[in-house]
């Protein structure tokens, strides 16, 4: 669990279904992620079980739930993954559109990076994005993200421009 000033970083279990569903549904999480199939609370489950659960278990890492300390109402969700087409692990997150452009992002992301930097001693992450999506690049961009080219995505032949920071740049 990281907590931040605001938010509780905190790795997902069954009982988020019903916020995935919403989350990977949202118009941004559709345009600038792309569509999980994730339709159902079953097809929730199985995204959970394949996605943050393993990597929870492979890595020491993965995707958690963003909810807000005092309420813990769920924002969002951000952490690291583990892309094998990426030399690095990837810091990702998406938020709910009631939650974008309040600095939740940006808050759950420094939270993301002092942890894998901090406690997993990670030496440098990665970060794939849409060349569209520019509110998701500045946030990395003030977290000291430099974009370092572009890859494409092996699962949709996506172009995403490909960012980078080290623990030496921090």
């Amino acid at each position: 669990m990281i907590n931040t000033h605001r938010l509780t970083l905190r790795p997902f279990t069954r009982d988020d279904s019903a916020f995935i569903v919403s989350l990977l549904n949202t118009p941004g999480f559709l345009k600038n992620i792309g569509d999980r199939g994730i339709r159902r609370i079953e097809d929730a489950w199985r995204y959970l079980e394949e996605g943050p659960f393993n990597s929870y278990r492979m890595h020491g890492f993965g995707l958690c739930l963003a909810q807000v300390q005092d309420t813990a109402e769920p924002l969002g969700m951000t952490g690291l993954t583990w892309k094998p087409w990426l030399a690095d692990p990837d810091i990702a997150y998406a938020f709910l559109p009631h939650a974008e452009g309040k600095g939740y992002a940006t808050e759950a992301a420094r939270g993301v990076v002092d942890f894998a930097f901090g406690t997993m001693k990670l030496p440098r992450l990665a970060a794939v994005v849409v060349p569209r999506n520019r509110g998701s690049i500045r946030v990395l961009e003030k977290l000291g993200f430099t974009e370092t080219g572009t890859v494409t995505d092996p699962r949709d032949e996506t172009m995403l421009s490909l960012l980078a920071l080290t623990n030496t740049d921090r």
